[in-house]
């Protein structure tokens, strides 16, 4: 997951930090690293610290504009921090970074998230490595807004195991045969 996460932002890093006269050439790689970190390690601490729920709807591609969505905004802030204390950035040079970065990152972290020919990100995978492994064998996709209404609540779980919700039918003999195989 690292790994992909950091290609990725190699991917978004051209004007963002390679061609960033703020950024020292020297330090580039270094900035690149420190962002996947910075991202990796927000995203799990906003799992921690009870917020699973948004980080799976954002990375489930129903978290909203990532301009107004607080885990992206939250990223931004802790990416912005990060950078300021290792690279001794000013306020400005790591905020011109992490705005020339992340909504990059993010939006195409989403977007290859939820597209099902693409292998290197799956919502699952991501998830267990955030959680260190603890969404192992759950498929987290069945589990977002199961009844449509624009957010991930107990009525969506409620759905779920009753086999209701946008057309699908996945009673509880379903999911268990999606989590333990047929």
């Amino acid at each position: 997951m690292l790994d992909n996460l950091l290609n990725l932002v190699k991917e978004f890093s051209g004007d963002a930090v390679v061609n960033n006269p703020e950024v020292p050439n020297e330090h580039n790689e270094a900035v690149m690293s420190a962002s996947s970190n910075s991202i990796m390690n927000s995203l799990q601490g906003m799992i921690s610290n009870g917020g699973f729920k948004d980080v799976l709807n954002l990375l489930g591609g129903r978290g909203g504009e990532l301009s107004s969505n607080p885990v992206a905004q939250g990223l931004s802030s802790n990416l912005i921090s990060d950078l300021m204390n290792k690279f001794n950035f000013n306020q400005g040079q790591a905020s011109q970074v992490a705005g020339g970065l992340l909504p990059g990152v993010l939006s195409n972290l989403v977007s290859r998230t939820n597209d099902p020919s693409n292998s290197s990100f799956d919502l699952n995978g991501i998830m267990s490595a955030l959680t260190g492994g603890k969404t192992a064998g759950v498929n987290l996709q069945s589990m977002l807004d199961r009844d449509g209404d624009g957010d991930t609540d107990m009525q969506d779980l409620m759905k779920m195991f009753s086999g209701g919700g946008q057309g699908q039918s996945a009673g509880l003999m379903d999911m268990l045969k999606g989590v333990v195989g047929n």
